[in-house]
């Protein structure tokens, strides 16, 4: 048959199949286009429908998932049981391998803290060092009214280090009857008792706590007058009044407190003025100083 040309290429005739030969396809069977057998499976899965599983294969199984159910329903169906009972298995592994608490170290933190900070750790010698969460431990820490800032280390193999920054204590506030130790932020130091404090200078009044912050700073740079102040008392929670230890007065405006108090700087460089004894200084008039001067004591009648 001679051949035919289309597009250019010589084509020759395709040959008929031979009669009595096999489709193509093997033992599995003719193919469509999509892969698929005849029995309308992919290839690949062909094979999951001839699993042949015996009766006795059947019953091992069927036993299995019961022995499963059981151990689950015999925990009373609860999960952290079983997650209990493998965690203490691997803190009996680590504590046999050493790796148990012996020493916990403190650092920054006062005398009148460690207790309290010790007390909120809560932690036994020789537990599994491997199985402490430190961010738990820190956040307990860090809820101790000491406390600002906690930082929890692990060191292996039987150490712990919690690093500790303490508020910073400012003043003892008093206010309706209630006597609190306060931070530089103006926050009552849970646990802190006011009377290990005589140090500190003596704030009165509400709302003096939030505002001693920003007149502490002023005063401690005059030590020759914070030397003499007893008590600094917040007047209608807008300015100050300060207390000296003779029982004089000076009154502090409620705007404007630095400048005030470097007139009064001024008038004690030249005069001496808080040698001399007054009663009163009235600084609440911007550049005006009043002074009232110290009542003469009553003559009695020998001195007449």
């Amino acid at each position: 048959m001679p051949a035919v040309v289309r597009g250019g290429r010589r084509q020759s005739s395709a040959s008929a199949p031979k009669r009595g030969s096999a489709p193509r396809g093997g033992r599995n069977g003719p193919r469509n286009g999509s892969g698929r057998n005849n029995s309308g499976l992919p290839g690949k899965f062909a094979a999951v429908g001839k699993l042949d599983l015996s009766p006795r294969a059947v019953v091992i199984c069927i036993l299995a998932g019961v022995g499963v159910l059981g151990a689950v329903l015999a925990t009373g169906a609860r999960a952290e049981r079983i997650s209990a009972s493998v965690s203490q298995g691997m803190d009996s592994i680590t504590t046999g391998m050493g790796l148990s608490l012996r020493r916990v170290q403190i650092t920054g933190a006062s005398e009148e803290a460690n207790p309290a900070i010790r007390r909120a750790l809560d932690l036994r010698a020789g537990q599994s060092i491997i199985s402490l969460d430190l961010d738990a431990l820190r956040e307990r820490v860090q809820a101790v009214g000491w406390v600002k800032e906690a930082r929890v280390v692990r060191l292996l193999p039987d150490t712990l280090r919690v690093e500790v920054v303490e508020h910073q204590r400012l003043a003892v506030w008093q206010a309706d009857g209630v006597v609190q130790v306060i931070d530089n932020e103006g926050r009552a130091i849970t646990g802190a008792d006011p009377g290990r404090y005589p140090q500190l200078p003596l704030v009165v009044g509400r709302g003096a706590d939030t505002a001693a912050a920003a007149l502490m700073p002023l005063l401690i740079e005059r030590p020759r007058l914070m030397g003499r102040i007893d008590a600094m008392i917040r007047v209608d929670e807008r300015r100050w009044n300060l207390s000296l230890k003779d029982g004089s007065v000076i009154q502090l405006p409620a705007v404007g407190q630095e400048s005030a108090l470097i007139r009064l700087d001024a008038m004690d460089q030249r005069d001496r003025l808080l040698d001399l004894g007054f009663s009163r200084i009235d600084l609440r008039t911007p550049g005006d100083v009043a002074i009232r001067a110290e009542a003469a004591p009553a003559r009695t009648g020998a001195d007449a």
